[in-house]
């Protein structure tokens, strides 16, 4: 046994996921010296969220220049906020300018990953071989498994049936009754791109958001001519998108009662468009602007004022043949159903496959809310960091910053395990993990996302909120910058362990 272990290839580094994070993991392992690392992806490509996410009208809600690696700026954008496919265009050419095509190896799902704390290594398995690494780097993203609700009768329902994120572009919807379940990020893209098209629109909506006016525009050549001249102006743009957004995370974070005059605006922005007062009134939300995720559309309200589209505020409840029937009692028939219903956002679906020191996996050591150690190391999963864990989110900027902060991270934690030389692992302590947890909790109490009086994806299936961060960028990157050795225990190799790996290196193993 011990002989055929010894044959599985090892690596220093396992990246799994290849969206933002993971690719950002593995740009960021190159550039500090590191090319001993595998990213292991489930599907064919690189891309991530922005790969899977393909509906008409798929773009993104933050501003390209920001939504985008400060270490990879792009002066080629070709709108202020830039679709899906420039977006999927740009990781795949970050792919390339770094060279990482030799280190993905696509088609690989990660089954299992067992901490072995003999070897001082994680032992994966994965759906085209196994291998084990020193260091894990879980990457898969919190907008990676679509959720469907379960609804009684959707068995039976003789349409087509999908989610935003696993899009049927074979599947027409000209013509057709088309069920839209879900008023998210999603679901306002959707509406507007397809009502054109379809016979009739229904949408079931439990929530209706708040939705402020997107300003999106294309960019001119002459903008992108300078900005490829003169790179520090695009460094500029970005500094400028960067401020504005910190200056506003205050008001949700610390005074979430100034938000009345958002809400004034996106008011105005609903009045403009919806002249019906019946549909004002349902699409207007009783919580604080901010509670949940602030949309950005320009012609969500306009396209749900046309006569082809009803609004039903109630949620599905059940279906009968092709007939939708909402809570409320109204009814629907429809030849299709598109859920705009998010995604497992609380209940990482990988930690179902990753086993850590003590046995046990990490949605069991998770059961009563995630937590880890500067939204990166959980208690009992030796050298295994998460990009984009627990309370990282961002209510309102781009996750691009905070996947940069955590990367800054990773590099430290590979230093110190340089620094501290031979087999050696860190793991977080859990006094460490439960006092950061803590003080962001505490921090979390008086913010928009807790006292804005709904109920968003943000918190759990206890009502925590494990998905944001309460803070501004910067003081995320403040608290990121080193890793504190203080805060995990240090692992070392048993003594027979150790000596068999001095006979294999004959150099740099700390007796």
């Amino acid at each position: 046994m011990g002989e055929r272990e010894h044959e599985r290839e090892h690596v220093r580094v396992a990246v799994v996921g290849s969206g933002f994070g993971g690719l950002g993991a593995a740009a960021r392992l190159r550039r500090e010296g590191v090319t001993d690392f595998v990213v292991l992806e489930r599907a064919s490509s690189v891309g991530g969220t922005w790969r899977d996410n393909s509906y008409p009208g798929c773009a993104c809600d933050v501003p390209s220049h920001l939504y985008s690696f400060s270490f990879a700026p792009n002066p080629d954008w070709p709108r202020t906020f830039s679709g899906q496919e420039h977006i999927r265009a740009y990781l795949e050419h970050v792919t390339d300018v770094f060279r990482l095509r030799p280190h993905i190896r696509f088609d690989s799902e990660v089954k299992r990953m067992t901490w072995n704390a003999e070897r001082l290594c994680w032992d994966i398995e994965t759906s085209s071989g196994s291998l084990s690494a020193d260091i894990v780097v879980s990457a898969t993203g919190p907008l990676s498994d679509p959720k469907v609700p379960d609804i009684p009768g959707l068995d039976s329902f003789p349409g087509k049936v999908f989610h935003s994120a696993r899009w049927d572009h074979d599947y027409d919807l000209r013509g057709k009754r088309v069920a839209m379940v879900g008023t998210g990020a999603s679901a306002i893209q959707i509406v507007p791109a397809v009502q054109p098209d379809v016979s009739r629109l229904t949408l079931f909506q439990r929530t209706p958001p708040w939705v402020m006016p997107r300003v999106d525009r294309a960019i001119s050549d002459a903008e992108r001519w300078l900005h490829r001249q003169l790179p520090f102006t695009s460094q500029l743009r970005r500094g400028l998108l960067w401020g504005i957004r910190e200056l506003q995370v205050q008001a949700f974070t610390k005074r979430p009662n100034e938000l009345g005059f958002v809400e004034q605006l996106a008011r105005r922005n609903m009045a403009r468009a919806v002249k019906d007062p019946a549909l004002r009134a349902k699409l207007t939300p009783d919580y604080r602007i901010g509670c949940k995720r602030i949309l950005l559309s320009s012609d969500y309200y306009p396209a749900l004022a046309q006569p082809n589209v009803d609004v039903v505020a109630s949620g599905l409840a059940e279906i009968r043949g092709s007939t939708l029937v909402a809570a409320d009692g109204s009814e629907a028939e429809v030849d299709a159903i598109v859920f705009g219903t998010g995604f497992h956002v609380t209940d990482m679906p990988i930690a179902d496959r990753v086993v850590g020191a003590d046995g046990r996996t990490l949605a069991e050591t998770w059961k009563g809310g995630m937590e880890a150690l500067r939204g990166a190391s959980a208690a009992g999963f030796p050298n295994w960091m998460t990009i984009i864990g627990p309370n990282t989110g961002l209510g309102n900027s781009s996750m691009i910053l905070m996947i940069e902060s955590q990367l800054n991270y990773l590099a430290d934690f590979v230093r110190q395990l340089d620094v501290l030389g031979g087999r050696v692992a860190l793991d977080a302590r859990p006094s460490s993990v439960s006092a950061w947890n803590h003080r962001v909790q505490e921090r979390m109490k008086r913010t928009v996302w807790n006292t804005g009086g709904c109920t968003s994806w943000y918190l759990d299936a206890s009502g925590r909120n494990t998905t944001i961060w309460p803070g501004t960028t910067a003081e995320f990157r403040r608290a990121t910058r080193r890793v504190d050795l203080a805060e995990y225990d240090v692992l070392r190799a048993p003594a027979a362990e150790r000596t068999a790996g001095k006979a294999e290196k004959k150099a740099g193993v700390d007796a």
